[in-house]
């Protein structure tokens, strides 16, 4: 699902990324762990096409995403990557629905269309009671909760996820991630999560430890 080779990166004469390599497969989830400042979220916007790397190839469904024209590239990353970050980073001004509707909408479904599929992902995490109230009306985990909704609206091939329980108490924390493996095994759904969590590391398929801008165990 995602194969990245020799990615590297540095700002001014700082190296961040030294050539990564990570293949990520199907229905699997990967988390990163390390110290800060290791390159574990450099890693993750650029996997993420958030930012561009340097050097290095970078396919994401057989689609290498920094070939496509900006307009292409954004297209792209709203139908096939969702992203789940610290801080939910909802709109205040707009309910948890309407939240969860916005990358459908962005993608051109109509307001009607984005319901229908928001409120079964409501449903699904348990908060479709919820769905006509601002983000400050909601609990930390219910606000994560309707991100996580947001990140799956358009069905994308890829979630990545940074520190997405770091804001959480021990109990939200944990139904969060436990939610993380009933995502994938009713949708196959694909994670790279970058955690300090290591609850949350040590229940993936995979950890990788990334240390001064290399993996050194994979």
């Amino acid at each position: 699902m995602l194969f990245a080779q020799g990615i590297a990166k540095k700002y001014g004469q700082l190296e961040i990324l030294k050539g990564v390599d990570l293949r990520v497969n199907s229905g699997e989830i990967v988390s990163i762990v390390g110290s800060s400042g290791a390159g574990k979220t450099t890693l993750l916007q650029i996997l993420g096409t958030l930012d561009h790397p340097d050097s290095g190839t970078l396919e994401i469904a057989n689609v290498n995403p920094f070939k496509l024209g900006s307009k292409d590239l954004s297209k792209f990353r709203n139908q096939s990557l969702g992203f789940i970050f610290q801080f939910h980073q909802l709109l205040p001004e707009f309910s948890a629905i309407e939240n969860a509707m916005l990358p459908a909408m962005i993608g051109g479904k109509s307001k009607k269309d984005a319901e229908e599929l928001a409120i079964p992902l409501l449903q699904k995490l348990g908060i479709e009671n919820r769905k006509d109230h601002k983000p400050s009306e909601l609990s930390g985990g219910e606000q994560q909760r309707v991100a996580v909704c947001r990140a799956l609206i358009n069905n994308p091939k890829v979630i990545f996820a940074d520190e997405p329980s770091g804001n959480l108490d021990t109990k939200n924390a944990r139904e969060l991630h436990e939610l993380f493996f009933k995502l994938r095994d009713d949708f196959n759904q694909t994670f790279v999560i970058v955690t300090h969590n290591e609850e949350l590391a040590q229940m993936a398929d995979r950890s990788l430890v990334m240390r001064d801008g290399r993996f050194v165990n994979q």
